[in-house]
């Protein structure tokens, strides 16, 4: 970025005192813990102070990175050369409101899907049991229709709001939101900004939401590799079988290329054992896809979202 583009923009932040820094290391935001530095750290603490940091992004051509919780998503190297925005800010209490056996839930998009899944339960109600263990915030799974254990985003979502290109706030209600398998109208627009979403659930047994809930998790403990960086399930599901599957069938489990290995836990997942690059990753994933294709004739595609 120029210099004099990164003076304009530091002063117009400054101006409107918005929250930000320079050169903030985006391996501390992320779950892979890789990456290199951003240009500007932006990280609003509300809604109108988001729209304010946009547009002074937008008004002096700077490109911008929207940032949830950082679980899907692997920096490069060098960093980003542009302003990364943090919205993890965005994230006001739930507010639910009752109709007939249903009730609404509305949430910002900066809390995490966990915080959201245990205040369904504690009001007893049922629905999103199947995304207890995603480590994403609301906003990031409407962005890409998370899902987990037969369950996503689409089978709940009632409506969600955004700022878009002109950073007006717009509402799209469930069936104009073009959810699809890890993918929805957001990716198709990126520079759409989510703000806030609602979920529409049953009223249920407290009890038994928390019991699904646990067993949900308690399968994730026993068969993911929580217990090292990631950025969860690496590639998307292949029509007609699964990555783990294939990849575990071509003799892949363990392989290594620098700091990254596919878990020899589960295979589906690729692992920071330590000092992993971006490039250690993409140069893994590549490799894997091709000896999946050259064996099996499927096709892998990457789940996590490489950010140069």
């Amino acid at each position: 970025m120029h210099e004099q583009i990164k003076a304009a923009l530091r002063g117009a932040l400054q101006r409107a005192e918005l929250p930000f820094a320079e050169q903030e290391l985006l391996a501390m935001h992320t779950t892979f813990r890789i990456g290199g530095p951003a240009a500007f750290w932006c990280a609003p603490q509300d809604v109108e102070q988001l729209r304010q940091t946009l547009k002074c992004c937008k008004d002096q051509g700077v490109r911008v990175y929207l940032l949830g919780n950082g679980s899907n998503t692997l920096f490069a190297d060098e960093g980003f050369d542009g302003a990364v925005v943090d919205l993890r800010g965005i994230a006001p209490s739930v507010t639910a409101t009752e109709q007939a056996d249903t009730v609404l839930l509305t949430a910002g998009a900066g809390m995490t899907l966990g915080r959201l899944c245990a205040e369904a339960q504690q009001r007893a109600l049922a629905g999103l049991e199947f995304a207890c263990g995603i480590p994403g915030t609301v906003g990031g799974a409407m962005y890409m229709n998370a899902g987990a254990y037969g369950g996503e985003m689409k089978d709940v979502v009632a409506w969600v709001s955004f700022l878009d290109d002109n950073l007006n706030f717009r509402t799209l209600p469930a069936s104009d939101l073009q959810m699809g398998y890890r993918t929805s109208i957001f990716e198709k627009n990126p520079s759409w900004c989510i703000v806030s979403a609602c979920v529409r659930l049953q009223k249920g047994d407290g009890a038994e939401i928390l019991a699904q809930m646990q067993e949900y998790l308690e399968r994730r403990r026993s068969k993911q590799p929580l217990e090292w960086p990631s950025a969860g399930s690496t590639f998307k599901r292949p029509q007609g079988a699964f990555a783990g599957r294939l990849i575990e069938d071509c003799g892949l489990r363990g392989y290594t290329v620098g700091g990254a290995q596919i878990s020899e836990k589960h295979c589906g997942f690729v692992i920071n054992k330590g000092g992993a690059t971006c490039a250690d990753v993409v140069a893994l994933t590549d490799d894997v896809k091709r000896i999946v294709y050259e064996k099996t004739g499927f096709v892998l595609e990457r789940e996590i979202r490489v950010v140069k």
